[in-house]
Protein backbone atom coordinates (compact mmCIF):
# COMPACT_ATOMS: atom_id res chain seq x y z
CA UNK A 1 0.00 0.00 0.00
CA UNK A 2 1.36 3.31 -0.71
CA UNK A 3 1.99 5.69 1.89
CA UNK A 4 0.32 9.14 1.82
CA UNK A 5 2.82 12.17 2.04
CA UNK A 6 2.92 14.29 4.61
CA UNK A 7 1.29 17.78 4.01
CA UNK A 8 2.81 21.03 4.29
CA UNK A 9 0.90 21.49 7.90
CA UNK A 10 2.21 18.00 9.40
CA UNK A 11 5.93 18.81 8.32
CA UNK A 12 5.31 22.33 10.35
CA UNK A 13 4.04 20.72 13.40
CA UNK A 14 6.63 18.34 13.47
CA UNK A 15 9.72 20.77 13.07
CA UNK A 16 7.56 23.28 16.27
CA UNK A 17 7.67 19.53 17.92
CA UNK A 18 11.77 18.94 17.84
CA UNK A 19 12.52 22.85 18.45
CA UNK A 20 10.79 22.75 21.76
CA UNK A 21 12.79 19.51 22.93
CA UNK A 22 15.69 20.56 22.31
CA UNK A 23 14.89 24.75 23.76
CA UNK A 24 13.56 22.60 27.22
CA UNK A 25 16.63 20.79 27.35
CA UNK A 26 18.96 24.21 26.33
CA UNK A 27 18.05 26.31 29.56
CA UNK A 28 19.16 24.24 32.67
CA UNK A 29 22.80 24.03 31.10
CA UNK A 30 23.32 27.49 31.04
CA UNK A 31 22.35 28.47 34.53
CA UNK A 32 24.39 25.79 35.48
CA UNK A 33 27.52 27.14 33.46
CA UNK A 34 27.76 30.35 35.74
CA UNK A 35 27.94 28.82 39.34
CA UNK A 36 31.22 27.13 38.63
CA UNK A 37 33.10 30.52 38.19
CA UNK A 38 31.21 32.28 40.88
CA UNK A 39 32.14 29.43 43.16
CA UNK A 40 35.71 30.04 42.53
CA UNK A 41 35.79 33.62 43.38
CA UNK A 42 34.27 32.81 46.66
CA UNK A 43 36.79 30.64 47.65
CA UNK A 44 39.76 33.45 46.80
CA UNK A 45 37.97 35.84 48.95
CA UNK A 46 37.80 33.78 51.66
CA UNK A 47 40.77 32.33 51.42
CA UNK A 48 42.55 35.82 51.27
CA UNK A 49 40.38 36.89 54.08
CA UNK A 50 42.04 34.06 56.19
CA UNK A 51 45.89 34.95 55.25
CA UNK A 52 45.27 38.80 56.19
CA UNK A 53 43.66 37.26 59.90
CA UNK A 54 46.54 35.14 60.76
CA UNK A 55 49.11 37.82 60.21
CA UNK A 56 49.97 39.57 63.41
CA UNK A 57 49.04 43.53 63.71
CA UNK A 58 51.69 45.82 63.05
CA UNK A 59 53.25 46.84 66.32
CA UNK A 60 52.54 50.89 67.57
CA UNK A 61 54.86 53.64 66.43
CA UNK A 62 55.81 56.49 68.96
CA UNK A 63 57.97 59.96 68.45
CA UNK A 64 59.59 60.62 71.18
CA UNK A 65 61.82 63.52 72.40
CA UNK A 66 64.57 63.48 75.40
CA UNK A 67 64.37 65.05 78.71
CA UNK A 68 67.17 68.16 78.80
CA UNK A 69 69.00 69.76 81.29
CA UNK A 70 68.33 73.92 80.48
CA UNK A 71 67.30 77.49 81.58
CA UNK A 72 63.35 78.05 81.72
CA UNK A 73 62.36 81.43 80.72
CA UNK A 74 58.98 82.55 81.21
CA UNK A 75 57.69 85.41 79.46
CA UNK A 76 54.56 87.87 78.93
CA UNK A 77 53.76 89.60 76.10
CA UNK A 78 52.22 92.65 75.85
CA UNK A 79 51.43 95.42 73.63
CA UNK A 80 51.36 99.74 73.74
CA UNK A 81 52.83 103.02 73.12
CA UNK A 82 55.84 105.19 73.53
CA UNK A 83 55.26 107.93 75.67
CA UNK A 84 57.48 110.63 76.66
CA UNK A 85 58.36 110.54 80.78
CA UNK A 86 56.86 114.14 81.16
CA UNK A 87 55.19 115.80 78.38
CA UNK A 88 53.51 119.20 79.01
CA UNK A 89 50.39 120.89 76.84
CA UNK A 90 50.81 124.92 76.81
CA UNK A 91 48.36 126.63 76.11
CA UNK A 92 46.68 130.65 76.96
CA UNK A 93 44.65 131.96 80.18
CA UNK A 94 43.88 134.83 77.86
CA UNK A 95 41.94 135.49 75.10
CA UNK A 96 43.45 137.36 71.86
CA UNK A 97 44.43 137.35 69.01
CA UNK A 98 48.15 135.82 68.51
CA UNK A 99 50.40 138.56 66.97
CA UNK A 100 53.96 136.02 66.77
CA UNK A 101 55.11 132.66 67.03
CA UNK A 102 58.53 132.24 67.44
CA UNK A 103 59.27 129.05 67.62
CA UNK A 104 58.60 125.51 65.01
CA UNK A 105 57.95 121.71 65.73
CA UNK A 106 61.11 120.01 66.83
CA UNK A 107 62.56 122.94 67.64
CA UNK A 108 64.62 122.64 71.65
CA UNK A 109 63.14 125.04 74.19
CA UNK A 110 64.45 126.37 77.52
CA UNK A 111 62.40 126.99 80.94
CA UNK A 112 61.20 130.02 80.11
CA UNK A 113 61.58 130.67 76.63
CA UNK A 114 58.69 132.48 74.57
CA UNK A 115 56.88 130.34 72.33
CA UNK A 116 54.24 132.79 71.36
CA UNK A 117 52.51 136.48 71.73
CA UNK A 118 49.44 137.56 72.05
CA UNK A 119 48.36 141.22 70.77
CA UNK A 120 49.50 143.55 73.93
CA UNK A 121 47.44 146.74 73.08
CA UNK A 122 44.52 146.33 75.19
CA UNK A 123 46.67 144.97 77.54
CA UNK A 124 49.16 147.79 77.94
CA UNK A 125 46.40 150.26 78.12
CA UNK A 126 44.66 147.93 81.17
CA UNK A 127 48.39 148.27 82.50
CA UNK A 128 48.68 151.89 82.05
CA UNK A 129 44.95 152.44 83.75
CA UNK A 130 45.92 150.32 87.02
CA UNK A 131 48.55 152.80 87.22
CA UNK A 132 47.21 156.05 87.44
CA UNK A 133 44.19 154.14 89.59
CA UNK A 134 47.41 153.79 91.89
CA UNK A 135 48.55 157.42 91.83
CA UNK A 136 45.10 158.33 92.24
CA UNK A 137 44.98 156.20 95.51
CA UNK A 138 48.62 157.53 96.60
CA UNK A 139 47.51 160.76 96.30
CA UNK A 140 44.57 160.84 98.27
CA UNK A 141 46.17 158.72 100.82
CA UNK A 142 48.63 161.01 101.62
CA UNK A 143 46.29 164.01 101.57
CA UNK A 144 44.37 162.20 104.41
CA UNK A 145 47.64 161.71 106.84
CA UNK A 146 47.77 165.65 106.25
CA UNK A 147 44.13 165.86 107.09
CA UNK A 148 44.97 163.61 110.59
CA UNK A 149 48.29 165.74 111.22
CA UNK A 150 46.28 168.76 111.23
CA UNK A 151 43.39 167.34 113.66
CA UNK A 152 46.06 165.95 115.73
CA UNK A 153 47.70 169.39 116.33
CA UNK A 154 44.82 171.14 116.92
CA UNK A 155 43.84 169.15 119.38
CA UNK A 156 46.63 168.81 121.07
CA UNK A 157 46.60 172.58 121.42
CA UNK A 158 43.36 172.55 122.86
CA UNK A 159 44.65 170.50 125.63
CA UNK A 160 47.35 173.25 126.05
CA UNK A 161 44.84 175.92 126.48
CA UNK A 162 42.72 173.72 128.81
CA UNK A 163 46.09 173.26 130.56
CA UNK A 164 47.26 176.69 131.62
CA UNK A 165 43.73 177.70 132.06
CA UNK A 166 42.65 175.44 134.69
CA UNK A 167 40.14 173.57 132.50
CA UNK A 168 38.03 176.89 131.90
CA UNK A 169 38.56 177.26 128.21
CA UNK A 170 38.22 175.50 125.42
CA UNK A 171 34.64 174.42 126.02
CA UNK A 172 33.70 170.85 126.36
CA UNK A 173 31.78 171.08 122.58
CA UNK A 174 35.08 172.21 121.48
CA UNK A 175 37.44 169.05 122.71
CA UNK A 176 34.84 166.77 121.81
CA UNK A 177 35.06 167.79 118.60
CA UNK A 178 38.45 168.12 118.04
CA UNK A 179 38.84 164.50 119.26
CA UNK A 180 36.09 163.57 116.39
CA UNK A 181 37.75 165.20 114.19
CA UNK A 182 40.68 163.09 114.90
CA UNK A 183 39.58 159.94 115.19
CA UNK A 184 37.46 161.03 111.41
CA UNK A 185 40.74 161.73 109.97
CA UNK A 186 42.56 158.61 110.95
CA UNK A 187 39.08 156.51 109.55
CA UNK A 188 39.40 158.33 106.50
CA UNK A 189 43.85 157.63 106.48
CA UNK A 190 42.85 153.60 106.40
CA UNK A 191 40.12 153.78 103.63
CA UNK A 192 42.25 155.40 102.00
CA UNK A 193 45.24 152.91 102.57
CA UNK A 194 42.56 150.51 101.42
CA UNK A 195 42.56 152.60 98.12
CA UNK A 196 46.31 152.26 97.49
CA UNK A 197 46.02 148.79 98.28
CA UNK A 198 43.40 148.11 96.30
CA UNK A 199 44.93 149.64 93.40
CA UNK A 200 48.27 147.81 93.54
CA UNK A 201 46.67 144.79 93.09
CA UNK A 202 44.80 145.47 90.19
CA UNK A 203 48.28 146.87 88.64
CA UNK A 204 49.26 143.18 89.40
CA UNK A 205 46.50 142.21 88.20
CA UNK A 206 46.59 143.58 84.69
CA UNK A 207 50.90 143.16 84.67
CA UNK A 208 50.28 139.40 85.67
CA UNK A 209 48.04 139.63 82.13
CA UNK A 210 50.61 141.28 80.48
CA UNK A 211 53.22 138.82 81.16
CA UNK A 212 50.76 135.73 80.54
CA UNK A 213 50.26 136.99 76.95
CA UNK A 214 54.23 135.90 76.58
CA UNK A 215 53.71 132.73 76.53
CA UNK A 216 56.71 130.65 77.93
CA UNK A 217 57.55 127.03 78.08
CA UNK A 218 57.21 125.65 81.36
CA UNK A 219 60.24 123.21 80.90
CA UNK A 220 63.07 122.33 78.92
CA UNK A 221 62.50 120.10 76.40
CA UNK A 222 61.02 119.52 72.69
CA UNK A 223 58.48 120.90 70.44
CA UNK A 224 56.37 118.12 69.69
CA UNK A 225 53.10 119.94 68.00
CA UNK A 226 52.34 123.20 66.84
CA UNK A 227 48.67 124.11 67.03
CA UNK A 228 48.61 127.89 66.44
CA UNK A 229 49.69 130.41 63.57
CA UNK A 230 49.64 134.20 63.49
CA UNK A 231 46.81 135.72 63.44
CA UNK A 232 44.89 133.33 64.87
CA UNK A 233 41.87 133.98 67.48
CA UNK A 234 42.81 132.46 70.82
CA UNK A 235 39.51 132.07 72.49
CA UNK A 236 40.06 131.00 76.57
CA UNK A 237 36.83 131.97 78.04
CA UNK A 238 35.68 128.33 78.64
CA UNK A 239 38.81 126.10 78.20
CA UNK A 240 42.34 127.08 77.98
CA UNK A 241 43.04 126.16 74.21
CA UNK A 242 46.57 123.92 73.51
CA UNK A 243 48.83 125.94 71.33
CA UNK A 244 52.00 123.95 72.10
CA UNK A 245 52.71 120.14 72.98
CA UNK A 246 56.48 119.90 74.76
CA UNK A 247 58.27 116.59 75.81
CA UNK A 248 60.72 117.50 78.51
CA UNK A 249 63.40 114.88 77.81
CA UNK A 250 62.99 112.29 74.44
CA UNK A 251 66.57 110.78 76.02
CA UNK A 252 64.30 108.79 78.60
CA UNK A 253 60.75 107.53 77.89
CA UNK A 254 58.07 105.06 78.77
CA UNK A 255 56.50 102.60 76.98
CA UNK A 256 53.29 102.24 78.47
CA UNK A 257 51.36 99.03 77.84
CA UNK A 258 48.05 96.92 79.15
CA UNK A 259 49.18 93.67 80.35
CA UNK A 260 46.40 91.09 80.68
CA UNK A 261 44.31 90.15 83.77
CA UNK A 262 45.66 86.54 83.46
CA UNK A 263 49.71 87.32 83.58
CA UNK A 264 49.14 90.52 85.69
CA UNK A 265 50.32 88.30 88.93
CA UNK A 266 53.34 87.80 87.20
CA UNK A 267 54.92 90.64 86.39
CA UNK A 268 56.67 92.68 89.25
CA UNK A 269 58.19 96.28 89.44
CA UNK A 270 62.23 95.93 88.34
CA UNK A 271 61.40 93.11 86.30
CA UNK A 272 63.44 93.25 82.74
CA UNK A 273 61.60 93.35 79.10
CA UNK A 274 62.60 93.51 75.60
CA UNK A 275 60.51 95.36 73.01
CA UNK A 276 61.11 96.16 69.10
CA UNK A 277 58.82 98.88 66.79
CA UNK A 278 57.88 98.62 63.19
CA UNK A 279 60.28 101.20 61.93
CA UNK A 280 63.41 99.00 63.47
CA UNK A 281 62.35 95.49 62.34
CA UNK A 282 64.93 92.94 63.73
CA UNK A 283 65.79 95.65 66.44
CA UNK A 284 65.48 94.88 70.14
CA UNK A 285 65.38 97.44 73.12
CA UNK A 286 65.81 96.64 76.39
CA UNK A 287 63.72 97.82 79.48
CA UNK A 288 62.36 97.83 82.49
CA UNK A 289 59.03 97.99 84.38
CA UNK A 290 58.64 101.09 86.79
CA UNK A 291 54.63 100.73 87.52
CA UNK A 292 52.17 98.14 87.71
CA UNK A 293 48.60 100.05 87.74
CA UNK A 294 46.26 98.41 90.34
CA UNK A 295 43.38 100.38 88.41
CA UNK A 296 42.34 98.10 85.68
CA UNK A 297 40.62 99.04 81.88
CA UNK A 298 38.63 97.14 80.29
CA UNK A 299 38.68 97.15 76.23
CA UNK A 300 36.12 94.94 74.06
CA UNK A 301 35.43 93.10 77.08
CA UNK A 302 38.81 92.31 77.79
CA UNK A 303 40.17 93.46 80.94
CA UNK A 304 43.97 94.60 81.20
CA UNK A 305 46.40 96.75 83.83
CA UNK A 306 48.63 99.96 82.47
CA UNK A 307 52.09 98.97 83.14
CA UNK A 308 54.85 101.58 82.58
CA UNK A 309 58.27 100.58 81.19
CA UNK A 310 61.47 102.68 81.59
CA UNK A 311 63.25 103.06 77.99
CA UNK A 312 66.67 104.73 77.24
CA UNK A 313 66.61 106.37 73.89
CA UNK A 314 69.96 108.17 73.82
CA UNK A 315 70.16 107.95 70.13
CA UNK A 316 66.50 109.69 69.70
CA UNK A 317 65.74 106.27 67.18
CA UNK A 318 62.07 106.09 69.35
CA UNK A 319 59.53 108.70 68.77
CA UNK A 320 56.34 109.31 70.85
CA UNK A 321 53.63 107.55 69.46
CA UNK A 322 55.37 104.63 68.10
CA UNK A 323 53.63 100.96 69.18
CA UNK A 324 55.49 98.21 70.67
CA UNK A 325 55.38 94.98 71.51
CA UNK A 326 57.06 93.96 74.67
CA UNK A 327 58.57 90.42 76.02
CA UNK A 328 58.67 90.59 79.95
CA UNK A 329 60.73 88.24 81.42
CA UNK A 330 58.71 87.07 84.78
CA UNK A 331 60.97 84.06 85.14
CA UNK A 332 64.67 82.86 84.33
CA UNK A 333 65.85 79.53 86.29
CA UNK A 334 69.14 77.91 85.17
CA UNK A 335 70.04 74.25 84.79
CA UNK A 336 66.59 72.42 85.83
CA UNK A 337 65.81 69.80 84.35
CA UNK A 338 62.98 70.12 80.97
CA UNK A 339 59.95 67.92 79.64
CA UNK A 340 58.12 68.66 76.90
CA UNK A 341 54.73 70.09 76.89
CA UNK A 342 53.43 67.88 74.37
CA UNK A 343 55.07 64.69 76.67
CA UNK A 344 52.59 65.88 79.38
CA UNK A 345 49.10 65.73 77.11
CA UNK A 346 49.86 62.15 75.84
CA UNK A 347 48.03 59.42 76.28
CA UNK A 348 48.57 55.52 75.23
CA UNK A 349 45.95 54.24 72.26
CA UNK A 350 43.23 52.14 73.35
CA UNK A 351 43.75 48.33 72.76
CA UNK A 352 40.18 48.59 71.53
CA UNK A 353 41.38 50.05 68.34
CA UNK A 354 43.85 47.99 67.45
CA UNK A 355 41.75 44.72 67.87
CA UNK A 356 39.33 46.38 65.68
CA UNK A 357 41.71 47.15 62.86
CA UNK A 358 43.38 43.20 62.99
CA UNK A 359 39.50 41.45 61.90
CA UNK A 360 40.10 41.37 58.69
CA UNK A 361 37.81 39.64 56.02
CA UNK A 362 37.17 36.73 58.31
CA UNK A 363 36.07 39.04 61.00
CA UNK A 364 33.79 40.84 58.95
CA UNK A 365 32.05 37.85 57.78
CA UNK A 366 31.78 36.04 61.11
CA UNK A 367 29.23 37.82 63.82
CA UNK A 368 30.66 40.21 66.58
CA UNK A 369 29.92 39.72 70.48
CA UNK A 370 27.76 42.67 71.69
CA UNK A 371 29.84 45.97 71.72
CA UNK A 372 30.93 47.20 74.93
CA UNK A 373 31.33 50.69 76.36
CA UNK A 374 34.76 51.97 75.32
CA UNK A 375 37.50 52.30 78.14
CA UNK A 376 38.80 55.55 78.79
CA UNK A 377 42.56 56.63 78.01
CA UNK A 378 45.00 56.64 80.89
CA UNK A 379 44.42 59.70 83.22
CA UNK A 380 47.36 62.19 82.84
CA UNK A 381 47.52 63.54 86.24
CA UNK A 382 47.56 60.88 89.36
CA UNK A 383 45.20 61.79 92.53
CA UNK A 384 48.12 63.69 94.55
CA UNK A 385 48.67 65.74 91.70
CA UNK A 386 51.88 64.34 89.78
CA UNK A 387 51.88 64.33 86.09
CA UNK A 388 52.17 61.33 84.16
CA UNK A 389 54.56 61.12 81.34
CA UNK A 390 55.18 57.62 79.07
CA UNK A 391 58.71 56.28 78.06
CA UNK A 392 59.18 52.76 75.96
CA UNK A 393 61.40 50.01 77.74
CA UNK A 394 62.20 46.69 76.11
CA UNK A 395 59.16 48.06 73.52
CA UNK A 396 56.40 48.31 76.20
CA UNK A 397 54.71 51.18 76.86
CA UNK A 398 55.52 52.16 81.16
CA UNK A 399 53.99 55.30 82.49
CA UNK A 400 56.21 57.30 84.92
CA UNK A 401 55.05 60.10 87.51
CA UNK A 402 56.87 63.79 87.94
CA UNK A 403 56.00 66.80 89.70
CA UNK A 404 56.05 69.79 87.72
CA UNK A 405 56.70 73.57 88.28
CA UNK A 406 56.42 76.71 85.74
CA UNK A 407 56.49 75.90 81.89
CA UNK A 408 56.93 78.65 78.93
CA UNK A 409 54.21 77.00 77.02
CA UNK A 410 56.81 74.47 75.09
CA UNK A 411 58.77 73.06 78.10
CA UNK A 412 57.61 72.35 81.55
CA UNK A 413 60.15 72.26 84.57
CA UNK A 414 59.88 68.82 86.63
CA UNK A 415 60.55 69.63 90.22
CA UNK A 416 60.33 65.86 91.28
CA UNK A 417 59.81 62.05 89.64
CA UNK A 418 61.45 59.48 88.12
CA UNK A 419 62.37 61.13 85.08
CA UNK A 420 66.77 61.99 84.63
CA UNK A 421 68.33 63.73 81.55
CA UNK A 422 68.28 62.38 78.41
CA UNK A 423 65.71 59.95 79.02
CA UNK A 424 62.98 59.71 76.01
CA UNK A 425 59.41 60.41 76.63
CA UNK A 426 56.44 59.68 74.03
CA UNK A 427 55.20 62.57 72.76
CA UNK A 428 52.95 61.43 69.61
CA UNK A 429 51.64 58.19 68.65
CA UNK A 430 52.77 57.34 64.68
CA UNK A 431 50.78 54.20 64.40
CA UNK A 432 48.44 54.65 61.74
CA UNK A 433 50.83 57.11 59.49
CA UNK A 434 52.87 56.43 56.61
Amino acid sequence: MNAIPPTPADRTAELERLLGGRAHHRFPARRWMWLGPLLALLLAGLGYGLWKGGQEPAAPRFHTEPVILGTLVVKVSATGKLQPTNQVDVGSELSGIVEKVLVDENDRVRKGQELARLDLSKLNDAVAKSSANLAAAEAQSRQTQATLAEARANLSRLRQVAELSGGKVPSKNEMDGAEANVKRAEANLASAASGVAQAQAGLRSDETNLAKAHIRSPIDGVVLTRKVEPGQTVAASLQAPVLFTLAEDLAKMELQVDVDEADVGQVEVGQSATFGVDAWPGREYPASIIRVGYGSQVTEGVVSYPTALRVDNEDLSLRPGMTATAEITTLRRADVLLVPNAALRFTPPSADAGAAKSRGMVGMLMPRPPRQAPKQPAAAADKDGGRRVWVLRDGQLVPLTIHTGASDGRMTEVVGGDLKAGMQVITESLSGKP
